[in-house]
């Protein structure tokens, strides 16, 4: 017997493992929840108190002051921690496919090619510096087995990346979806990403092996492909269905077509040994002009209040700023985050004037590319899986990937309040944007969290 009834061969959760298990998802939820609120209340976006959440539970805080409550509430047995992970994986990808449903694909079709430019320059701006950083920093930051050239890719790779579900969270927090800015910078993150994963593919090759030219052209043929059928075959698909959607005008319905839409992206695209997440965003991205938004409210109420705040939760887990106190971890994680934050800042502010946008825009395109969340987390810890990075290394990409994501949210709010909202602007918060759309946008459902975001000064 084979397939999900054949369970005999892998034991199934045990109770106690099942009854942790939804205890951490409590305690997780109710911590972000609280932390976001006080975030709010501070004059922040919620994604910055939902992320310190994992920062005071993990080792940072909770492990390093109750070692014993935190590896009670938190063990570290693989099978407990794989169940957190699953939930999270599945949170993530939810999350960022309702982030891609959100986009207007008319405004990023007439302004395609500042889009082009933005992207590439915020790519490859970081990357360059991040190379020559990794020729450059002492050998004893590397991993044992760790080649310098391999070193070098990799830290170039680390430092541009950016984070679609973190952008895409401080972005629906600030109520910033609807502006041309906010829709410039998930889209071109989008870009930078599949480019940033990958090239991580091809430093993961030379990791462990050599690298062929076979191994370039086949992932590239991947990334390509996937992209293709999804445009081509994918997007009729998805039209249709969604057509039948919208005739039925049940939200329910609505809402479990596109989760599976979603999901189907995703796994499609993790079948090619890409990244789920990036699948996830194009399949939402096929969703966005196909089915009347207000068919999907439910679905993203759910997602931005719980699913949302849960991911970000689970990856500050991973964070262990303990190893800062050591001096020299700490000079040169302020040197790299300071080569980071001005590598994209730089190459999206030059990327956006060659666009002929203006300086405010400018700015708050770097301020929010900069944010590298829990995106950053999972490229430090493939680092430290092939021995590339060491411990220390590892803490000051993790390190980056947290203050950055801190510092986005307020650099974002400064630039933002320099730019005046466009009539464009105006109808598609209200629901009525031209581009090509075949439904009717609606203003999203305000969470609480929302509503006081709007209400802080």
């Amino acid at each position: 017997m084979t397939g999900v009834l054949a369970m005999g061969a892998a034991p199934p959760p045990g109770a106690h493992q099942v009854q942790l298990l939804l205890l951490q998802l409590g305690v997780l939820l109710l911590l972000a929840f609280c932390l976001g609120r006080l975030a709010v209340r501070c004059g922040l976006p919620a994604v910055v108190g939902e992320l310190s959440t994992g920062v005071l539970l993990g080792p940072s805080v909770l492990g390093a002051t109750a070692p014993g409550l935190a590896d009670r509430l938190l063990p570290s047995a693989p099978e407990q921690a794989h169940l957190l992970d699953a939930v999270a994986q599945f949170a993530v990808v939810m999350f960022v496919g309702v982030a891609g449903s959100q986009m207007d694909m008319g405004m990023v079709r007439r302004r395609r090619g500042v889009l082009a430019k933005v992207s590439l320059s915020a790519l490859l701006v970081p990357l360059g510096l991040g190379v020559a950083a990794g020729f450059l920093v002492p050998r004893a930051l590397m991993g044992d087995s760790a080649q310098r050239p391999v070193f070098a890719l990799f830290l170039g790779v680390a430092l541009s990346v950016s984070a679609i579900p973190v952008i895409a969270k401080t972005l629906t927090d600030m109520r910033l979806m609807h502006r041309n800015v906010g829709q410039l910078t998930l889209a071109s993150a989008a870009v930078s990403d599949a480019v940033a994963w990958f090239l991580l593919s091809l430093v993961s090759t030379m990791a462990v092996g050599a690298l062929t030219a076979g191994d370039i052209g086949l992932a590239l043929l991947s990334l390509a492909g996937f992209v293709a059928v999804m445009a081509f075959v994918g997007g009729p698909l998805v039209r249709g269905v969604m057509r039948r959607v919208n005739r039925v005008g049940d939200a329910g319905t609505a809402a479990a077509t596109a989760a599976i839409v979603i999901l189907l992206g995703a796994a499609a695209c993790q079948a090619l040994e890409l990244e789920a997440v990036f699948g996830a965003f194009v399949a939402g991205v096929l969703i966005s002009s196909k089915v009347d938004e207000r068919l999907l409210a439910p679905l993203r109420s759910v997602t931005l209040a719980v699913l949302a705040p849960l991911f970000l939760a689970t990856a500050g887990l991973r964070v262990d700023l303990t190893a800062m106190a050591d001096p020299a971890v700490l000079l040169a994680g302020a040197a790299v985050l300071a080569l980071a934050t001005l590598g994209k800042f730089a190459g999206a502010y030059l990327g956006a004037r060659l666009g002929r946008l203006g300086h405010w825009e400018g700015i708050a395109l770097g301020a929010g590319l900069n944010a590298r969340g829990a995106v950053e987390i999972v490229v430090a810890t493939v680092g430290l899986r092939l021995g590339i990075l060491t411990t220390a290394t590892y803490t000051i990409v993790v390190m980056i990937a947290v203050a950055t994501s801190v510092m986005a949210p307020p650099l974002l709010r400064r630039a933002m309040n320099r730019i005046e909202q466009t009539a464009e602007e105006s109808l598609r918060e209200a629901g009525t944007a031209p581009g090509g759309s075949d439904r009717v946008r609606q203003p999203l459902p305000e969470t609480p969290i929302m509503a006081d975001e709007r209400k802080t000064p």
